[in-house]
């Protein structure tokens, strides 16, 4: 920079982080900076501040962007027209509606699609013959736009093997760009289940995936999919963890099967990016430093780790769904900035049901804009460096490594899972969780924060599921593996359910928007406007957490009689005082005895103070979620 420019900070005192120290305990009334400390699932400090000390080195051990052993990214000069590949996820039970979806998104600015494949028809498309195929992608030029299959039932290596069918009639078929993404550990942590057990299921995936190999070079064979982790309410070490066990795992299953060393370079990983952008960058980074780790532990040249981000299902709410395209924004930001080489964001209504036209093109255009607009990609690896984001990736990395140790003392991924020892500890983390967000430590905005009772609600498409069909069709199987395959009997697991976040809160405003009526309860302030509104505000805002339409006389009380007059013309049947300490002190009792004369079936009070005739106290930090059930248990509202 020329010196005549001037500096931004020119303006301003020169400050030292002693100052910093200084102004922050000031702000915090003389508490320490030690206190904005927070720790994740995991246990991992984040503090307010992070300097050169925290993640100290004479050299960079990380390398450069773009050099073995690639932990800041496989490049150091990001591709001008695409720096990361936007892909879009398809799921309409219809493969002809899939088609025209698919080539519309094509046109519009996606780079690839991903088919979500289930007979079903219930959670994705209903492909299971090669007609199916030929008529999901007709028009698609593979080698141009890349195709990937997820595998939401099986392994993969049926559905696999058929899409190899249809590789086989395009043009220019050496240089097709697919990604047939076999799982098969995955696909029992997903559904808990393995036709013909899990020798059988790797004897498949070897088979097909050294035919697939052969004839499409530039095909990825294999995906490790750690995202159902997260899905399922993991943290985000035990999500690493699990990503690093299950590559290990198949890898050695896979070994004396198949070449392991050109699998290797076919694998890519899936990962879940939430709307905490700084753990979501960390843990793409995270990721690559345990790769490597592993590559090197293996005797294998250090390779790029081709990661795929997903923008997390279990954040996204039904009610108030236009805050997930915050959500979905910041999780595709921690893709870019994190140097995933495939992102996929999520439609912001696919909580409420399968997304149509604008679910998918604000998830599509939310890519282009970062990409186009905010050019998120024209630097290699922004984030290097950075002393919070180095530093919480090594911590991430240490304790994915621990989490992927306790699973190989298990006897690797696949026995961990059929022990249940993996999911008991997901389990543990989510309830852990799920207490959190009841007491609302972990806000949820829209739902349990600020929630709006009448909010306008987003489009979904109208479906009609098909009939189920009995599975996918051995055609492909038939056709590239030569040598019988025997099964033995299903492998079965606790399967790691997804969960939402905001389940819990929404059961609750379901319940409530069923009633005949719209459940209500009356707001009884205390005092002035000016000493009542804060715990009103509280107060209403929690009750529409549940659904609960707040009322209030439209003039405040002046005396217990005019309270009990306007509660009982109010037809509710609870009560919340709201108002000060002080207030509380020299009226509460009287109120509360007043309001259940006139008819109160239940008075509760903002705050913590105690009182005769108080039957539940609601303050920061309390059950909220089990506070709006007993409120709807006293209002009749039913499950």
């Amino acid at each position: 920079m020329a010196d005549d420019i001037l500096p931004f900070s020119s303006a301003f005192p020169a400050a030292t982080e002693a100052d910093w120290l200084s102004a922050v305990e000031k702000a915090l009334k003389g508490k320490s900076v030690d206190t904005l400390t927070r720790k994740t699932a995991d246990g991992i400090a984040v503090k307010a501040l992070y300097r050169e000390s925290d993640f100290a080195t004479a050299t960079d051990p990380l390398g450069a962007p773009g050099q073995a052993p690639y932990l800041r990214g496989p490049t150091a000069a990001p591709d001008k027209w695409r720096p990361w590949d936007i892909r879009q996820l398809f799921t309409h039970p219809s493969a002809a509606e899939t088609n025209a979806e698919i080539l519309r998104d094509l046109e519009r600015g996606v780079s690839s699609v991903e088919i979500a494949l289930d007979c079903t028809g219930k959670d994705g498309v209903q492909i299971t013959t090669l007609e199916d195929f030929q008529t999901a992608l007709t028009g698609v030029r593979a080698d141009y736009a890349g195709v990937a299959l997820s595998h939401l039932s099986a392994s993969g290596a049926t559905a696999s093997a058929l899409l190899g069918l249809w590789a086989e009639t395009q043009e220019n078929a050496a240089a097709l760009n697919i990604d047939f993404n076999m799982d098969p550990l995955g696909a029992l942590a997903r559904t808990g289940k393995l036709s013909g057990g899990l020798d059988a299921a790797f004897d498949r995936v070897a088979a097909v995936a050294t035919a697939l190999g052969a004839k499409f070079p530039q095909a990825g064979l294999l995906r490790i999919d750690a995202a159902s982790v997260h899905e399922a309410g993991g943290s985000e070490a035990q999500e690493l963890g699990a990503l690093i066990a299950s590559a290990i795992d198949t890898l050695r299953r896979l070994d004396g099967k198949a070449d392991i060393a050109v699998l290797t370079g076919k694998i890519s990983f899936a990962l879940a990016l939430d709307a905490n952008y700084g753990i979501g960058i960390a843990k793409l980074r995270a990721a690559r430093r345990l790769w490597a780790r592993c590559l090197e532990a293996l005797g294998l040249a250090p390779a790029p780790m081709r990661l795929q981000g997903i923008t997390s299902a279990r954040m996204l709410t039904k009610y108030d769904p236009w805050t997930n395209m915050l959500r979905v924004t910041c999780a595709t930001f921690a893709g870019a900035a994190g140097g995933a080489d495939i992102v996929t964001a999520r439609a912001f209504n696919e909580a409420l049901g399968r997304p149509e036209g604008l679910g998918r093109r604000i998830a599509r255009n939310t890519q282009i804009i970062a990409m186009e607009e905010s050019q998120l990609g024209r630097v290699a690896d922004p984030t290097g460096g950075a002393w919070f984001t180095e530093t919480l990736a090594d911590d991430l990395a240490k304790a994915a490594w621990a989490e992927f140790q306790t699973i190989e003392s298990e006897g690797g991924y696949g026995a961990s899972l059929l022990s249940g020892a993996f999911q008991a500890r997901v389990k543990t983390v989510r309830e852990a969780r799920a207490k959190d967000i009841a007491r609302r430590k972990i806000p949820l905005t829209g739902v349990s924060e600020y929630p709006l009772l009448e909010e306008i609600g987003a489009p979904v498409a109208d479906i009609d599921l098909p009939p189920p069909r009995d599975g996918v069709s051995d055609a492909g199987l038939k056709a590239y593996v030569k040598t019988p395959l025997t099964n033995g009997a299903d492998a079965t697991a606790e399967a790691l359910t997804p969960t939402r976040l905001a389940a819990p809160f929404e059961a609750l405003r379901d319940a409530a928007a069923r009633a005949p009526k719209t459940p209500a309860a009356f707001i009884a302030t205390l005092g002035a406007l000016a000493e009542f509104t804060p715990r009103a505000d509280f107060a209403r805002n929690l009750l529409a957490a549940g659904g609960i339409l707040p009322k209030e006389a439209v003039v405040p009380p002046k005396d217990t009689a005019e309270l009990a007059a306007a509660f009982k013309a109010s037809g509710c049947r609870l009560a919340v005082l709201c108002g000060t300490d002080k207030g509380y002190e020299a009226g509460a009792a009287d109120a509360a005895e007043a309001l259940k004369k006139a008819g109160a079936q239940a008075v509760w009070l903002a705050g913590k103070a105690e009182a005769p005739g108080i039957d539940l106290n609601i303050f920061a930090g309390c059950d909220v979620l089990h506070a709006l059930e007993l409120a709807h248990a006293e209002l009749g509202v039913s499950k």
